[in-house]
């Protein structure tokens, strides 16, 4: 046994303080999503997710492959697989669909119409894919602020997709500053 008091017996209000501010134990646990992001290149998929992560819009360099970003909220943390979009790696995308709860397919809604016909292509194949049919879609109309932009009615101009499309279609404006 110590022959010097423990120092708790000199400073017990200190002590209380110190464990009343500082002793809670950890906060509690915010639930986790894990979300699939999608979309050809350009469309703005990486300025999306720097955007939400507060992260230096000049450091934006476009995914050859694929990147994984946590974006948190007060409520909850999205977990987010972001999946480059050239051509060549389109055809991998399913494989990184396992496990996913939501979908955000990201269109490039000033795009020529050949590149439009393709995004509309892709998206109609998500929706259609035994991994994603049945969860929620983000699908989100970006670059609404250039002069060649789409409405939503433009974008979808196929009946048979607009017609199954019960998730929400959201119109942005560029997201690079």
């Amino acid at each position: 046994m110590s022959s010097r008091p423990h120092w708790r017996l000199y400073f017990p209000l200190s002590w209380q303080c110190f464990r009343a501010l500082c002793c809670k134990g950890p906060p509690p646990a915010r639930p986790e999503y894990d979300l699939v992001c999608i979309g050809l290149t350009g469309s703005g998929k990486t300025s999306l997710l720097s955007k939400l992560c507060s992260e230096n819009p000049d450091s934006i360099v476009s995914t050859t492959g694929f990147s994984i970003k946590a974006v948190p909220f007060q409520n909850a943390i999205l977990n987010v697989k972001e999946l480059g979009g050239a051509d060549n790696i389109r055809k991998y995308w399913s494989r990184y669909y396992q496990g996913s709860q939501g979908v955000i397919f990201v269109l490039d809604s000033a795009s020529s119409e050949d590149d439009l016909e393709t995004a509309r292509n892709e998206l109609h194949s998500a929706l259609q894919h035994p991994q994603l049919c049945t969860l929620p879609f983000l699908i989100l109309a970006n670059h609404q602020d250039k002069p060649a932009a789409r409405s939503v009615q433009e974008v979808c101009l196929d009946k048979d997709l607009s017609e199954c499309i019960s998730h929400l279609f959201l119109m942005a404006k560029g997201l690079v500053i």
